[in-house]
């Protein structure tokens, strides 16, 4: 793994995502090494270099410090291009020094992670007049999140602090997606049933990305072919609403 620090010039960007106005990146590259990551596609870096490095942008919470005097108001996400609760975060806390500058003006936050350190941040977060802490997770298989997700946190450490969160009052939402190729219509109502049980109050959905190298990729680790489930993945994702709407629990589309 190659570290790096390295001198960043903005910390906020403008978000086209619906509902979030900022988006925030600490890191630059990610260590969960997640097979079916959009993001290579996104910044043009090689496929095979994505998971085996990290730039981290050692003066973004300065950058960021500026930026807030100026900017205005709106929904800060962190983040879209990283984990921002990656392991390097441990040790660097960029994430929480960011915190900190965006609890000093009170931005509101709505943060996504494959990572229960998040819960390190918790005194911060629950100071926010409006967060969000949305999880990812996209299949309840730990067996298959090792090959797919080798890197990241395991199911029961983010659904234990899901939980966490919410029980604490915070608004907990589950991103659930890529919808895993081996995804079968029967496991739905038990997926919902444990992101429910566990405080999510809203599910937000997302299909595989087939963006160059990610079929090839995923289809090579879990050796199962994945045309025949993005063809029915339209009746899986309206079987997945008609669940969703029996058990009052709030589902969108990501995209």
């Amino acid at each position: 793994m190659k570290i790096s620090q390295i001198i960043c010039k903005t910390a906020l960007s403008k978000s086209n995502l619906p509902g979030l106005d900022y988006s925030l990146n600490p890191y630059r590259g990610c260590q969960h090494k997640c097979a079916y990551c959009y993001v290579p596609n996104v910044l043009r870096i090689k496929r095979s270099e994505w998971g085996n490095f990290v730039d981290i942008k050692k003066n973004i919470p300065v950058i960021l410090s500026n930026e807030l005097k100026f900017k205005k108001n709106g929904i800060v996400a962190i983040s879209t291009v990283t984990d921002p609760y990656q392991p390097i975060e441990k040790k660097f806390r960029l994430t929480r020094y960011c915190l900190e500058q965006l609890l000093i003006h009170d931005f509101p936050v709505c943060i996504q992670t494959k990572s229960d350190l998040i819960i390190r941040d918790v005194d911060l977060i629950s100071k926010f007049t409006k967060s969000e802490v949305m999880f990812s997770i996209a299949t309840l298989n730990d067996s298959e999140r090792k090959i797919l997700e080798p890197y990241a946190a395991s199911i029961q450490n983010r659904l234990d602090a899901l939980k966490k969160f919410s029980d604490l009052g915070i608004k907990t939402s589950i991103f659930f997606g890529p919808v895993y190729p081996t995804l079968k219509i029967n496991d739905l109502s038990n997926i919902l049933d444990v992101f429910i049980e566990n405080g999510a109050k809203e599910i937000m959905v997302d299909k595989l990305n087939l963006k160059p190298g990610i079929k090839e990729n995923v289809e090579k680790l879990l050796k199962y072919k994945i045309s025949k489930n993005l063809e029915n993945y339209e009746s899986l994702n309206r079987t997945l609403f008609e669940i969703a709407k029996e058990k009052n629990i709030k589902i969108v589309n990501a995209f």
